[in-house]
């Protein structure tokens, strides 16, 4: 892979010029941290004002944001785990990566950009959730969980454990943190380096940290606009999901009412006696007082919202709490002018919008995804914004170029330095595609791809029933106008008077179809 020329040269190309003490230092290769969370939605990061995340702040994300650059257009080509952390790794769409659906796919013939950093003199590390069916490659160090990891006293993976998990005695999000800090602690400090964090928290099931059991408890979390949406408008697929909080949210697994289960040990078994006793502390009057009431209907639905909402926010919580330890050790070291800080997760989350949790749709809320760059540049301005469209296929490319790595011709994605002074380049992208692939399978969510502009959306649901929909399948469109309707409550397409929007749309979703050889919609 040939070199190009460092970020110094890049950054002043993009209108970035780095501190002269980078000039002295020989202009050293910046360094990159790459943390990613699970299910973490933008909803819930303080820095970009959502009524949620006012009343559960993230003082340590927000420093990100407050010293770097906030994007409020950050989307995912899938919204799905899996699919997502290859797209990280490849810079490439799911059928490009083969990493479509959840579980097996990913094509292990394809570049992952930890081994092109390697190529390059980095040092390259994973920690944490890896989820992908293949083994970590390109990475000099890697700590990875196991399948998607347990909250309490997970399974880790190392290059010294010969293939078998081992387990560890802690909470996730912390010992995520630990083994970050333990590779930056063992690394030549003459090298430069590229750490991927990646948190399982704040996937399903939401359990808190011990020390959190309480936080938030008397605090009533507002209902989004959407709560009750009938979904009246729009194709068949908005009804026939299955990833409702009143129908498909669990009070057993899901909200720790384990006096309503069979057995707990499923839920709980992994505790150790002193966590379990933490625990027990925390749920169990509450627990007893709401089976005491026995809630029904509305009442019932608002609880487990508010249940669902803060056992999910006490998470992120913790994950908070880890990104400013690792901050901190970072400005100890020395290492925070000659690195970059991505934030960021794997895809959006529902906080209740249209009554779900989950993610998969194409819709703003599942689709957008937070993002804050950190950058290590102090004449650049502080605590800007980015309203620029952007994908995560944009990572790998982005890291291939602080490198000073020419990125392959077959990567999809745009390096993301020329935002980082907050304007947007002329010829920056003005649409997005999106594809999901994954059904039949949990929440039953159809397949569908679409295109985004800055205004106008357009999906597409398509393909065979399965399961409860056997026999149903689903050729529908529907068009939104996100300045008028960002919520998504009224489908336009067919109707009169937008017939150039909707033909230019379509145009557009053709054009990817054909470029990126997409093989089904």
């Amino acid at each position: 892979m040939k070199s190009k020329q460092p970020l110094f040269y890049t950054a002043m190309l993009t209108g970035i010029s780095l501190t002269a003490c980078h000039q002295e230092e020989d202009r050293k290769p910046l360094n990159i941290v790459h943390i990613m969370t699970d299910d973490h939605s933008f909803q819930t990061i303080s820095a970009y004002g959502h009524p949620i995340s006012q009343l559960a702040p993230t003082p340590n994300i927000d420093r990100l944001a407050a010293e770097g650059i906030l994007f409020r257009k950050a989307f995912v080509e899938n919204s799905l785990s899996t699919p997502s952390r290859a797209c990280l790794m490849t810079g490439l769409y799911s059928h490009q990566n083969g990493q479509r659906q959840l579980g097996k796919g990913i094509d292990t013939t394809k570049t992952f950009i930890s081994e092109l950093l390697h190529e390059q003199g980095y040092q390259t590390a994973v920690i944490g959730k890896w989820h992908m069916q293949c083994e970590p490659k390109g990475f000099d160090f890697y700590h990875v969980l196991y399948d998607q990891g347990d909250y309490y006293n997970p399974e880790f993976k190392s290059k010294n454990s010969n293939g078998k998990y081992i387990r560890e005695e802690g909470y996730a999000t912390r010992l995520t943190t630990d083994h970050a800090i333990e590779f930056l602690e063992t690394r030549d400090p003459n090298k430069p380096f590229s750490l991927f964090v990646h948190h399982k928290a704040p996937h399903r099931n939401w359990m808190p940290e011990g020390k959190y059991l309480d936080l938030y408890e008397d605090v009533e979390f507002p209902y989004p606009e959407t709560f009750n949406d009938d979904y009246s408008t729009r194709c068949a697929a908005a009804r026939s999901q299955e990833m409702t909080i009143a129908d498909e949210m669990n009070l057993t697994v899901d909200l720790k009412v384990t006096e309503l289960a069979d057995n707990v040990e499923p839920i709980l078994g992994r505790l150790t006696p002193e966590q379990r006793a933490a625990w027990d502390k925390g749920y169990s009057e509450k627990n007893k007082r709401f089976i005491a009431q026995n809630l029904k209907g509305e009442e019932l639905v608002k609880w487990k919202y508010q249940r669902y909402l803060k056992d999910y926010l006490r998470c992120i919580k913790t994950i908070d709490d880890e990104v400013g330890r690792l901050i901190d050790y970072l400005e100890k070291e020395g290492l925070m002018e000659n690195t970059i800080i991505v934030y960021t997760s794997d895809q959006g989350f529902y906080m209740g919008e249209h009554g779900w949790f989950d993610k998969r749709f194409m819709y703003e809320e599942s689709f957008r995804t937070p993002l804050i760059i950190r950058y290590p540049a102090g004449d650049v301005k502080r605590g800007i914004e980015s309203t620029a469209m952007v994908q995560n296929i944009d990572y790998a490319p982005t890291y291939l170029d602080v490198a000073g790595v020419q990125k392959p011709e077959s990567m999809s994605g745009t390096s993301l330095l020329p935002l980082l002074d907050g304007k947007t380049p002329a010829d920056w992208r003005e649409y997005l595609y999106y594809h999901y692939y994954d059904y039949p399978a949990v929440h039953q969510v159809r397949r569908h791809d679409g295109v985004r502009d800055s205004r106008y959306k357009l999906i597409h649901f398509y393909g065979e029933g399965f399961g409860k929909d056997k026999g149903i399948d689903i050729d529908c469109n529907e068009l939104y106008d996100l300045q008028n309707d960002p919520n998504e409550l009224n489908n336009l397409y067919g109707l009169e008077g937008l017939k150039e929007i909707t033909e230019r749309l379509q145009k557009r979703l053709d054009k990817y179809r054909a470029d990126l050889k997409v093989d089904e919609f």
